[in-house]
């Protein structure tokens, strides 16, 4: 569903991500774990179009075959059905949490342009996100404002908005980040669903998720790919354990970088987006 070949950014001398060649099947759910600075994020933003490769290609397949998106928009990623969520809960804070999925929808379908529109010309997006609301949990604050969400609820919304439009590929950017302990095993059961009929590629720091829902995990280390495998294979790699794992021990949920913010992940690789 998605692949690339020797994807490389620099920054000036800083190279965040480093010749990485990386395949996601069809149905597959990928782990991308590594530590603060690794370029999990860059490799995201290259994947969806924020940021263009200094070297290497990246490649969507759609029902026509194969398609070079090296160099294409956001918005041509994401028409060819490679969404994401971001790190830090993205949504429109004012609207209600309907409307945000409703917005989404309605982008996804290529009416973007038509927004001044009356809503009630969309019918078909308001049912759809009415659907997608129902799946991720949020039926019951479909009209509350997305500024009124608990924080685990907004993660789920980021959800929400990245499944509009019936994406192949969903990439999910640490969906668990500064969720409460209690919310967790919502998140992980929210993850485990939309896996169950989308190709995902997950990066999360919470060891005890990746290993309890990946297919395969992958892991990152100065821009580079240094182990990938099942999960319990990459969790005995002495060389994953030296770079990142240390001290993880199964069953705590806990966060494998407990003393560094969840949220901050590759905070200061990137000299012009702030994240590697």
């Amino acid at each position: 569903m998605l692949r690339t070949s020797g994807l490389t950014k620099q920054f000036g001398g800083l190279t965040a991500v480093d010749d990485v060649d990386f395949a996601l099947g069809e149905g597959e759910l990928c782990s991308l774990i590594g530590p603060n600075g690794a370029g999990k994020t860059t490799f995201f933003d290259l994947l969806t179009g924020v940021l263009t490769p200094t070297a290497g290609t990246i490649e969507v397949r759609d029902r026509e075959g194969w398609r070079d998106v090296t160099d294409a928009t956001p918005y041509e990623t994401a028409s060819l059905g490679l969404h994401r969520s971001y790190q830090i809960t993205n949504v429109f804070p004012t609207s209600t949490v309907l409307e945000n999925v409703r917005v989404a929808a309605q982008a996804a379908s290529g009416d973007a342009a038509k927004f001044w529109r009356n809503a009630g010309a969309f019918e078909r997006h308001v049912e759809e996100a009415h659907r997608i609301l129902d799946r991720v949990g949020l039926s019951a604050e479909a009209h509350t404002t997305a500024e009124s969400l608990s924080h685990g609820a907004k993660r789920q919304l980021e959800v929400a908005i990245a499944l509009a439009g019936d994406p192949d590929v969903l990439l999910l950017d640490e969906p668990n980040a500064g969720v409460s302990s209690e919310s967790v095993g919502r998140i992980i059961d929210l993850i485990e669903d939309v896996a169950s009929d989308h190709a995902v590629l997950l990066v999360e720091h919470n060891m005890d998720i990746v290993m309890n829902v990946s297919d395969r995990v992958v892991v990152l280390n100065q821009g580079a790919v240094i182990a990938e495998g099942e999960p319990e294979a990459v969790r005995n790699d002495p060389t994953v354990q030296e770079a990142y794992l240390g001290g993880y021990e199964a069953g705590s949920l806990g966060d494998t970088e407990s003393d560094s913010d969840p949220t901050a992940d590759d905070a200061g690789a990137d000299p012009e987006e702030g994240t590697a």
